[in-house]
């Protein structure tokens, strides 16, 4: 490659740079603009022809850029996701594994407390679960269900302690808001919270001996107490567990 057509490939790469941030900077002042009335004055307030006026630009801009008010409420819903995920933070070895979940659940339901307007259509557009930042903060609640799973402190199956988790979290928040403000008492997210607890793990490791080998001595020795599995289901399954406690 010549130093000329290299300069010409360096230059076509930095237009289609600047050509990307040029149209990206209006698309979130917009999303900005949209979040900012929705916080302030609620969800029928935002109108494509509000929404432009306080971003700034004209209405088929609003078209272009999300392709109706749908879309653009589902980019509001992902700015949310994204803003809530900036305020977690995975601590990939916690101390305590039930507090890191308290911790977790705390956080959710004060973001909600803090943006009503943006929680509540975070979770009513149906897109949002397919957001990028979505995705993002289930792979961190999903670590931490696993870390209390591995540690022998998980109660129920893991795709039922999230969908516990998620359920108390988001009843919490929304039966805050509905309720009169001189009956909005801190014990009831205390008790939402607590019972979410109760519910997904246990006071005592339910694995005494950490890592798989433990796992696989605890599962070892129930085995004769089940019926769900053949005689030869059990056979095949004993001797992967005795090969597993046997790494430990």
């Amino acid at each position: 490659m010549t130093s000329r057509s290299a300069g010409r490939d360096g230059a076509a790469a930095v237009a289609s740079e600047t050509a990307a941030t040029d149209r990206e900077q209006p698309r979130q002042r917009v999303i900005e603009a949209a979040a900012d009335l929705l916080a302030r004055e609620g969800r029928d307030a935002v109108t494509t022809r509000a929404v432009a006026v306080a971003a700034g630009v004209q209405p088929p801009a609003i078209y272009r850029l999300f392709g109706d008010k749908d879309g653009l409420l589902a980019a509001v819903a992902e700015y949310g996701f994204a803003r809530f995920l900036a305020t977690k933070h995975l601590d990939p070895d916690p101390r305590d594994h039930i507090e890191d979940l308290r911790a977790g659940w705390d956080l959710a339901v004060e973001f909600g407390l803090a943006n009503p307007a943006l929680y509540t259509l975070m979770y009513s557009e149906p897109a949002s679960r397919t957001s990028a930042a979505f995705k993002a903060g289930m792979e961190i609640l999903m670590g931490r269900i696993r870390r209390l799973a591995a540690g022998g402190r998980l109660r129920v199956g893991e795709d039922l302690a999230i969908t516990l988790i998620h359920a108390t979290a988001r009843g919490a928040v929304l039966t805050w808001l509905t309720l009169p403000e001189d009956r909005r008492d801190p014990a009831l997210l205390t008790t939402l919270r607590e019972s979410m607890i109760a519910a997904v793990t246990t006071e005592e490791p339910a694995v005494q001996d950490p890592g798989p080998a433990g796992a696989a001595r605890a599962l070892r020795a129930t085995l004769p107490e089940q019926t769900a599995l053949s005689g030869a289901e059990q056979q095949l399954l004993r001797e992967w567990l005795d090969r597993l406690a046997a790494d430990g």
